[in-house]
């Protein structure tokens, strides 16, 4: 994780005096998930400090409308960075904002405002921390003589492997010492499956931090990939016929220092509380999918025969259903949720399975019996038997499950759930008047 100070305003006065901080990049994430900044000169700090920095929030897709546009960036001190990267001379200095309204609210359309408020319900239910511990997948590609993507891996290589001077290799060892640089405890860093395709795990933090770290994580991976004339990104699935990027959540609910997912009396080593918040997971699993897997591009991933769970179900043991349980027990015990990928705005989806679990401890639901055989293995009487349901199919299907789970649109928020869902109906609507290449292919000669 990058650690989280508690600065006050005249440390970080001295900081950006002592570092020669010339720049100021203010930064905030979008509906989307995709992070914005508005960069300000160091002239500007005591505007910063004092929240008096103002931008146009009708330029950003899904905020508000034009005669409602002026919004304020509020800085939270503790996300203060400077990037060592930066020049001596003009040094950029980075701090996380949350947006609020003219009247000095909250805006409740800022996906991470929105987080705050969950964990807020999280606390009232006398618990203090969501822990989580992200898995992030990625694709690493050439690019061409004029800088573009293409869809050539760097690599022909596969899961943990590594080829002697391999590109991707070092450009992966660049992106940890860049994570380092900046605060980041990295644990471990490899090749995954699929050619060109890597996962860089950092430590486990609070829910806010971590999502904060999954945003300049991103841009460290990009940023660096560039430098080796590269294009990382984070699109679930590139390539057609191999495995694609997903971003595993792992999940461990605090009371101060004590996780209460543990309990070595408890069968499996797990409590109730262990066995409730799971039942709300998979209770709400088909609500949130449209959450954890927001783009048309997802459903692409999340087929049978490629690793990725299309399946609602729980295993102390194999990969391939939803939920797994990590066999590490003590303050380390968790669910591992493995859905979701890299696509997914951190702040909805870490709102989204806190109040799944919060649902499955209210309401005290039980999950089903964990299954301990390969689920891609049994057929549909054998699944229906042990009440093993899938997860939505498409973008379409996911958004109409959202609409339909009212724990969903209490993770998201009134302004989040409405503006999302018009958002991702829009996009799907979009998509499906597109003609593919792989109709061209198959229909254009033939009828």
């Amino acid at each position: 994780m990058a650690t989280r100070h508690n600065y006050t305003k005249n440390d970080i006065r001295k900081m950006a005096k002592d570092h020669n901080v010339s720049f100021l990049r203010l930064m905030f994430t979008d509906l989307f998930g995709t992070e914005k900044d508005v960069e300000v000169p160091v002239s500007q700090l005591e505007n910063v400090l004092n929240n008096k920095i103002m931008f146009d929030g009708s330029s950003i897709e899904g905020f508000v409308r034009i005669e409602e546009s002026d919004m304020y960036l509020h800085p939270d001190l503790s996300t203060w960075m400077i990037f060592p990267w930066s020049p001596d001379r003009g040094r950029i200095a980075r701090i996380i904002c949350d947006v609020y309204t003219m009247d000095g609210k909250p805006f409740m359309g800022d996906p991470r405002n929105n987080l705050k408020r969950v964990l807020k319900d999280m606390k009232r239910s006398h618990f203090t921390s969501l822990d989580i511990g992200p898995e992030p997948e990625f694709f690493l590609f050439k690019r061409d003589r004029d800088g573009k993507p293409t869809l050539q891996p760097n690599d022909s290589i596969s899961y943990f492997d590594l080829a002697p001077a391999d590109t991707g290799a070092i450009c992966r060892r660049d992106m940890v010492l860049a994570l380092e640089d900046i605060g980041f405890n990295v644990e471990a860093a490899h090749h995954e499956v699929s050619p060109g395709q890597h996962e860089i795990d950092f430590k486990y933090s609070d829910a806010l931090n971590t999502a904060d770290n999954i945003q300049i994580f991103k841009l460290v991976v990009k940023a660096v990939a560039k430098k080796h004339n590269l294009y990382a990104t984070f699109m679930p699935k590139p390539i057609t016929g191999i495995n694609g990027s997903g971003m595993h959540i792992n999940m461990s609910l605090f009371q101060h220092h004590k996780n209460v997912f543990y309990d070595p009396k408890g069968k499996l080593g797990l409590s109730k509380i262990a066995y409730y918040f799971l039942g709300g997971i998979l209770k709400h699993a088909r609500g949130f999918t449209a959450i954890g897997d927001p783009i048309v591009n997802s459903y692409k991933r999340l087929v049978p025969g490629y690793e990725a769970p299309v399946y609602i179900a729980w295993s102390p043991s194999n990969r391939s259903p939803l939920v797994r349980i990590p066999s590490s027990r003590g303050i380390q015990t968790r669910l591992e949720l493995r859905s979701a990928d890299p696509t997914a705005n951190p702040y909805m989806a870490f709102a989204g399975v806190l109040e799944a679990g919060l649902d499955g401890l209210r309401n005290k639901i039980v999950p089903p019996a964990g299954i301990n055989r390969n689920i891609y293995r049994m057929d549909a009487q054998e699944r229906i038997a042990d009440h093993i349901y899938n997860l939505p199919d498409n973008l379409r299907d996911a958004i109409t499950a959202l609409k339909h789970d009212p724990i969903m649109k209490r993770a998201l928020g009134t302004k989040l759930f409405n503006t999302f869902i018009t958002a991702k109906t829009f996009e799907f609507n979009s998509y499906r008047l597109q003609v593919s290449a792989w109709e061209l292919k198959h229909y254009l000669k033939k009828y």
